[in-house]
């Protein structure tokens, strides 16, 4: 399964009143795995950014002046996330531009060009009711370290929430509990398959290899040491 985890940094909060999209970063998953094949691009809105959202981003209209405009990289865009699973923290938000956006274009919503959207907040508030909820909070949560995030950055909040995403649904995966929701189901699972019956085999070499590039990319991804180095033994290839 393919999914990207996207972000975006805009000039203000509303598409209809003229505020347009200034960066876009994409972090691209497959089968739950970073693949580094991630996209970054800075666009030239041909406009200022709002005071408010200035002090959040710290993007320049200086910066941004020799940078493409959004025509110019939708193409590439349109390809990189054709046919994905699209994960965002407040969707509606960073949809509202990317669907207007395209719209200025003449072009099919962003939304048309993706196989589903998940929206990581709606997840959260559903897991952490009358909690805070954003991306900072669930780092805290999860342990992942946003210690070097000093502004908001479309690639970095991209990274972020991709590690984010991978520690909420990683899912309950005890024994125990399946059985037990097995048997309240179907009933007497437990005389069929004992604990006593499990076997356990060691990792291969290979399997081994491909962890340790699992545990790197999520290294990489944190621009540190992700959490799950300090709970698993290390590795040996």
């Amino acid at each position: 399964m393919r999914q990207i985890v996207l972000d975006t940094e805009t000039t203000g909060l509303n598409p209809r009143t003229g505020d347009r999209v200034i960066e876009i970063g994409c972090v691209e998953l497959k089968n739950r795995m970073l693949t580094g094949n991630n996209f970054h691009r800075y666009i030239n809105p041909e406009r200022d950014s709002e005071e408010g959202a200035l002090a959040v981003h710290g993007i320049t209209t200086e910066f941004l002046r020799d940078k493409p405009k959004f025509a110019e990289i939708v193409a590439e865009l349109r390809d990189y996330i054709q046919g994905a699973e699209v994960i965002i923290h407040n969707a509606p938000f960073d949809l509202g531009f990317l669907n207007n956006e395209f719209k200025l274009l003449g072009l099919p919503s962003f939304t048309g060009h993706c196989s589903s959207v998940i929206d990581t907040l709606v997840n959260a508030k559903e897991m952490r009711p009358g909690k805070r909820n954003s991306l900072d909070a669930l780092c805290d949560h999860y342990g992942v370290s946003n210690a070097h995030r000093k502004l908001h950055g479309a690639l970095l909040d991209a990274e972020l929430l991709a590690d984010v995403y991978l520690s909420m649904t990683r899912g309950q995966n005890s024994l125990s509990m399946d059985l037990e929701e097995e048997v309240a189901e179907g009933g007497g699972l437990l005389e069929a398959v004992a604990l006593a019956d499990i076997v356990l085999l060691a990792a291969s070499a290979e399997e081994l290899a491909e962890h340790e590039t699992l545990l790197g990319g999520l290294d990489k991804a944190v621009k540190g040491s992700c959490i799950w180095r300090n709970y698993a033994p290390s590795v040996t290839i």
